[in-house]
């Protein structure tokens, strides 16, 4: 050709248009997150309005269950002055029922008998301590006592009155500390509500 369409040079003229790739994936991406999100955005609307899955009714209910539950005692527990205590040695160590029955006295409690345990408890109590009581020392004397030690193990026997036995086993090595047993004697008072569960 000649002319003003004459070719000059060593590059020739490009005869199609550049791939626009990059252009179309970045619009295809953009499309998907932009209905993504609307979609997300959608369904936090829908929840929102109504609830979840959840009808207001429903709601309503749950909210009132998970409410506390004052808890209501039946009666109070007697005060330690009025729960007689016979502190009964059921390990190889002397001296533990006469020091525990000197500090219960001490902590308010009546002290009874002070000696040695039974043969039937004598060398076989394992754990901290036993309290041996009537069929009602569940109700009072075994809680108030149960603040002075942990790890104590309750059993009943066909005895009548408030009257409990303290047998001190191998694993007993003093009672609680007095601050700490007064805390918990104090919120035997005081009931918490109950937990809700929710």
């Amino acid at each position: 050709m000649g002319g003003k369409y004459r070719i000059t040079g060593n590059a020739y003229p490009r005869m199609r248009r550049p791939r626009r790739r990059r252009r179309i994936v970045f619009a295809v991406v953009a499309a998907v997150v932009a209905l993504g999100l609307a979609g997300w955005g959608t369904v936090q609307l829908i929840d929102a309005f109504t609830g979840g899955d959840e009808t207001t009714a429903t709601a309503a209910k749950k909210a009132r269950e998970c409410e506390p539950v004052p808890v209501v005692s039946a009666a109070p527990p007697p005060p330690p002055r009025e729960i007689t205590v016979n502190v009964f040695n059921a390990t190889p160590r002397s001296g533990l029922a006469k020091a525990a029955a000197d500090e219960l006295k001490k902590r308010g409690f009546t002290i009874g008998e002070i000696g040695n345990a039974t043969e039937e408890y004598d060398k076989k109590v394992p754990g901290t301590a036993v309290l041996l009581g009537g069929a009602t020392a569940h109700d009072g004397p075994f809680r108030v006592l149960g603040t002075q030690l942990t790890g104590t193990q309750l059993k009943t026997d066909t005895r009548e009155g408030a009257e409990v036995d303290l047998i001190i086993g191998t694993a007993f090595t003093a009672l609680s500390p007095k601050a700490q047993a007064d805390t918990a004697l104090a919120a035997l008072s005081k009931p918490a509500p109950a937990p809700s569960g929710c």
